[in-house]
């Protein structure tokens, strides 16, 4: 009897070690997964709700049968229960290994499932794999039976294959029929061809396509002619003759009439000015088109009191245009309706009285190289060999010569349309990226706005096609621009845009822009906001050069040489006005294309300057392509906030130039540091915010993206007025608000100290440091995750 109790014993304390053994077992796997301790059994599942959380209880079979009578626990329930115990824990053991197993063969599966879609690369023997380094997939909610997940790299070849059966040299030439039928904004053609486009995207059966209407004024060339001649300084204007009645003229130039002496000043910068070494004030100038825009060169004049511009194409710039060419351009130093300045033309009754500061108060017109050349004639002075510019420049007008400029330009007000089409997001529709390209042209176009154009249409259908078909799954919307007024300075492109200011920046995270995407063939060339760099980097690794078959990258140090958007550019508004990370890129030669804006740009001149255009058309389209399924494939937003950690250093170190100048003021840049360390700390913490997060989660990864999408509109400085200060932003904005701004009134200091305002500087350096601390805690999520140490 004593060895058999002592056997008992020995058995019951066996069975309640593993007894305990298996709740501590069942604990961890309750904790694993994030829960209170779950019980299962076949029958119970009890909902409980307790106000707005909710859970799931079940019991085991055993603790039912507890419930049943409570005057059986005790010392009955502890006897009979190990007779079954043992059974329990065999159950228990082997439900555990085959819960194992199939979590193992799951992951195992999914993993096979994501690594192997290649079939077999890489199999045979002293081969190395030939994978691409990207599978990423679109994961359905649910996935439908017999229904393929959608891989980017089945993506990139769908759009590809889709690509190759395009003939974008026929949809550029009839876009650019009838080429001698003016196709300026607010005219018939424009019109037409507005409503065409609109058909078109009905047809490619898009989501929704409309169109909206602006009331807008440009300026046109009025009954009388403007006219360049050159008058006697001795005498009443009677010798004068004429140099030319110029075909060509400048939108937006002050109509008048003025008389000075003509003064050369190579391209207009703000530096050929300052290397000039002359006083310009009281004369005219003569500048060559390029590097800058005509507004920035009228602007630079203006600035120190020039009385009139002339604007012409040198042969060493651009050595194949017919010395007889008109131009055509616009002075506006801005974008959009220059009479409606902060609020969008919707309606033509509510026209308030008021013009944009951008406007120029002197005559600007432009000239043919003929005609400069007439004008050098009757001037003096070698023009610096370090210009690099024709032999027959020259310098400064005869003694006795002087220079008539008459513009007779009028306002005109006209209704242009904007259309839209939108392929709706499957998961958040109410994020979107805008493509878009210019529709009207001052010439015929065809590099101007049919190139854009027939991309554009191209995208619309094979994107739609692609997703009817089920073989492209956009988790955001994608929105479909086609533009008039660009030709004015993009107006109809702004006055969208101010029309939906408020809740754009909400919504739009990216803005793809069309314009001169094929000009040339040498290099490939890109302008962009910093988020987007990486994005294009990965783009240029993965499309192939029209011609060579090499990659588009080419270099590792590309993003040094990026240049800022230029302000004639449509995407300028969308990241400077607007702050929506913007591109533009093109492929294109070191010079200008000569022919934009003239009566040469036509499909024959693009054909002949461009070999192969079909197939440089195809590969912009592939990368505009790929940055639009990039953009809406994938659950992260891929925007890369982290890039400017490097603008912002950047900014810091050409700061710390002047640091003896600062202090000499009595003014530290402590405060500049530290916003600076929360910048690099609200990135920092962003990114282990998206590494922690569950990717399955949709509220989660939204609030993620938000907080991506609006790192560019955060970088609008909120301390100016958009009315007076419509390009707000610190870095690629203009207005004393900016960064730029800021460097060049430091320099003043040492340059031309009585030009050199303190309050001035300290209004700046205040306002500058804390727009990049908004942004920085605006980065950092709720007001309660942010930790600065002032």
């Amino acid at each position: 009897m004593l060895a058999a109790g002592c056997w008992l014993l020995t058995a019951c304390g066996s069975s309640v070690w593993q007894l305990k053994m298996m709740d501590q077992a069942r604990s961890a796997f309750s904790n694993l997964f994030g829960g209170e301790p779950l019980s299962y059994t076949r029958f119970s599942l009890a909902r409980q709700v307790d106000g707005d959380n909710s859970h799931v209880e079940m019991k085991l079979a055993a603790d039912e049968e507890e419930n049943v009578d409570s005057n059986m626990r005790g010392n009955q329930t502890s006897i009979t229960k190990p007779k079954r115990l043992n059974g329990y824990i065999c159950y228990g053991i082997i439900a555990v290994i085959i819960f194992f197993l199939i979590g193992f063969m799951i992951g195992y599966l999914g993993y096979c499932k994501r690594v192997e879609p290649q079939g077999d690369c890489g199999k045979e023997a002293g081969t190395q794999p030939s994978c691409p380094e990207e599978t990423e997939a679109f994961e359905p909610e649910e996935q439908l039976p017999g229904v393929p997940r959608i891989f980017w790299a089945d993506l990139k070849s769908t759009l590809s294959d889709r690509l190759d059966a395009v003939d974008f040299t026929r949809a550029i030439k009839m876009l650019n029929e009838n080429s001698y039928v003016p196709r300026e904004a607010g005219s018939q053609k424009d019109s037409s061809l507005a409503f065409y486009i609109e058909s078109q995207l009905r047809d490619y059966k898009l989501d929704k396509v409309w169109h909206d209407e602006h009331f807008v004024k440009i300026q046109v060339k009025g009954s009388s002619q403007n006219s360049v001649s050159i008058v006697s300084t001795s005498g009443d204007g009677s010798q004068a003759y004429s140099v030319e009645n110029p075909e060509g003229y400048v939108a937006y130039s002050k109509a008048a009439t003025v008389t000075g002496k003509l003064v050369h000043a190579n391209f207009g910068t703000k530096q050929d000015f300052e290397d000039l070494n002359m006083p310009v004030n009281g004369s005219l100038v003569i500048v060559r088109a390029g590097k800058i825009t005509f507004a920035e060169k009228v602007a630079n004049a203006e600035r120190l009191n020039a009385i009139g511009v002339l604007i012409y194409m040198d042969h060493s710039k651009f050595p194949i245009v017919n010395a007889n060419l008109p131009v055509f351009g616009h002075a506006h130093l801005g974008t959009g309706d220059p009479y409606t300045p902060g609020f969008p033309s919707f309606n033509h009754t509510q026209f308030p009285p008021s013009q944009s500061s951008g406007l120029p108060n002197i005559p600007v017109q432009t000239i043919s190289r003929a005609g400069a050349e007439r004008l050098f004639q009757n001037m003096q002075g070698d023009c610096p060999s370090t210009w690099g510019t024709d032999s027959s420049c020259k310098l400064v007008s005869s003694q006795d010569k002087n220079v008539k400029l008459s513009v007779n330009n009028v306002l005109k007000e006209i209704r242009i349309f904007n259309v839209f089409g939108v392929i709706k997001g499957f998961e958040e529709l109410d994020r979107y990226i805008i493509v878009g390209a210019q529709r009207d042209a001052w010439g015929p176009g065809a590099a101007k706005s049919s190139v854009g154009t027939s991309l554009l249409l191209t995208l619309a259908r094979i994107l739609s096609d692609m997703v009817l078909k089920g073989q492209f799954k956009p988790s955001r919307s994608i929105v479909f621009a086609s533009w008039s007024g660009g030709d004015f300075g993009a107006v109809g492109a702004t006055e969208w845009l101010e029309g939906y200011l408020s809740s754009l920046h909400l919504k739009a995270f990216t803005y793809i822009n069309l314009d001169k995407a094929v000009v040339g063939t040498t290099n490939f060339k890109v302008s962009a906001s910093p988020l987007l760099y990486s994005l294009i980097e990965k783009i240029m690794k993965d499309v192939k050069h029209p011609l060579t078959g090499l990659s588009l990258y080419r270099d590792s140090n590309w993003i040094s040489k990026v240049k800022k958007l230029s302000l004639d550019n449509a995407a300028f508004p969308f990241l400077a006005y607007s702050g929506i990370p913007a591109v533009s890129f093109c492929f294109c030669e070191d010079t200008d294309y000569p022919y934009l804006d003239t009566p040469m740009d036509t499909y024959e001149t693009l054909n002949g300057q461009v070999p192969q255009l079909n197939r440089v058309a195809r590969a912009a389209a592939e990368v505009a392509g790929q940055l639009v399924m990039k953009l809406t494939h994938g659950v992260e937003l891929d925007l890369n906030y982290e890039m400017y950690n490097d603008e912002i250093l950047r900014f810091v170190k050409e700061m710390n130039l002047f640091r003896a100048d600062i202090r000499d003021m009595g003014l530290n840049m402590q405060w500049l540091y530290s916003a600076r360390g929360d910048f690099f700390r609200a990135t920092s913490r962003l990114t282990t915010d998206y590494k922690n997060a569950e990717k399955t989660d949709r509220s989660v990864m939204r609030e993620i993206n938000d907080r991506i999408m609006k790192v560019e509109y955060h970088l609008l400085s909120p301390y100016v007025s958009p009315r007076e200060f419509p390009f707000r932003h610190i870095f690629w904005g203009s207005g004393s608000h900016t960064l730029s701004a800021l460097l060049e009134h430091l320099k003043l200091r040492k340059k031309l100290n009585g030009a050199f305002n303190q309050t001035l500087l300290e209004n700046q350096l205040a306002l500058a440091t804390w727009t990049i601390q908004g942004a920085a805690n605006a980065l950092s999520g709720d007001i309660w995750d942010i930790d600065n140490e002032f």
